[in-house]
Parts: structure tokens; C-alpha cells; sequence
């Protein structure tokens, strides 16, 4: 697969790489706990998480990209992942330019207020624009979730409220139905700090 071959993407202080097998375990304890899933509809089985891994891979394998599994070297093997992904949904945004592609994460709550998401994804960042050529990356959430748009925030990406949406995996009248929607284009991240 390409996934396992593929060369990592490199911070100051994390590296995002393909993923292993040992990452199931962390990952799957990252997945079950409430805290972290508290924007997402339910904590994961770990059955559930090993047919994510099997996902991720397979859209590494496809793209050339997807969600990288995150090391922080002297702190701890896997953090959780931070990455890029074709959404596959139907939402007015998905409909207009091909392809979509979102930044995104998901860290360890040990791991949460240290800029580790923020350090990572605007590596995602570079490597959608330089490498990928991508012309735009999104990036969306729950409206509770506030900490995540702080993250779209401090990338430089803007919130275009003419397309927050109501997911469609969801049913209607869920708490976490409507979601927000944020855009950064190439030459407005090449202005960024």
C-alpha cells in the first residue's frame, strides 16, 4: 500500500506518518473515550476503530493522502491524527469543486492544549498546497465545537456561514446536526504568518 511507504511530514516537535498496527491500541482508547468524542454522535468500539484504520490506509493508498497517524518524539508514540480527507458526503460544499478536501484532527485529551493540532495541521496545510496543489482546503465541525474553530481560526482559515451545513449522517433534530464551515484558499495561506 502506499500508506506504508509513504515519507512523513515533519514539525518542530511531531512527526505524521503512515500508520502501524500498534497504533490500534492507542487508538482505539483515544476512540472509546467520551471526552474526546464528545463532537461526534459516540465513542467507538474497537472493532469500529480497526475498520477506521482499515479506512484511513485504504484513502492513503487512493489519494496519496488522508488522515496521518501523530508521534510526538520524547512524549509519546501516537497522539492521536492529524491529516487531510476527501469528504464523500453530500453537502452544498462537497457539490461545487473537485476535489473537496478537509483539514482535520483528533488528539489524545492528554495531549490537547499544547498547539500540537495547530502545529500539525498547518504542516497539512503546506503539504495540501505545495505538494498537492490543492487550490482550497476546508475545514468543519459541530457549532459547539468551539476549541476545534479556535484551531481553523489560528490556521488562517476564514468561516464562510453561507456554508455551515446540517450533516447529512446525521438525523434530523440531532444535537450535533449543524456544522460550520471553514475556507482557507492557496494564496491567502501563502500570506499567512
Amino acid at each position: 500500500m502506499q500508506s506504508e511507504t509513504f515519507a512523513p511530514l515533519k514539525t518542530e516537535r511531531l512527526i505524521l506518518r503512515p500508520w502501524r498496527d500498534a497504533d490500534v491500541e492507542p487508538f482505539a482508547a483515544l476512540n472509546a473515550d467520551p471526552v474526546v468524542m464528545e463532537h461526534f454522535p459516540a465513542p467507538q468500539t474497537r472493532a469500529e476503530t480497526e475498520a477506521v484504520m482499515m479506512r484511513i490506509r485504504e484513502e492513503m493508498a487512493k489519494h496519496g493522502f488522508s488522515w496521518f497517524a501523530v508521534e510526538a518524539p520524547g512524549v509519546a508514540r501516537f497522539i492521536g491524527f492529524i491529516g487531510l480527507w476527501a469528504p464523500n458526503f453530500d453537502a452544498p460544499f462537497t457539490s461545487i469543486q473537485d476535489p473537496i478536501v478537509e483539514v482535520g484532527w483528533r488528539l489524545a485529551k492528554e495531549f490537547w492544549g499544547k498547539g500540537y493540532a495547530t502545529e500539525g495541521a498547518r504542516e497539512c496545510l503546506r503539504f495540501g498546497f505545495e505538494d498537492l496543489d490543492l487550490k482550497e482546503i476546508v475545514s468543519f465541525t459541530t457549532t459547539t465545537n468551539t476549541p476545534s474553530q479556535k484551531v481553523m481560526q489560528r490556521l488562517g482559515m476564514t468561516h464562510d456561514p453561507a456554508g455551515d451545513f446540517d450533516h447529512p449522517a446525521l438525523p434530523k433534530g440531532h444535537r450535533l446536526e449543524r456544522h460550520v464551515l471553514y475556507r482557507l484558499r492557496r494564496e491567502d495561506w501563502s500570506k499567512t504568518p
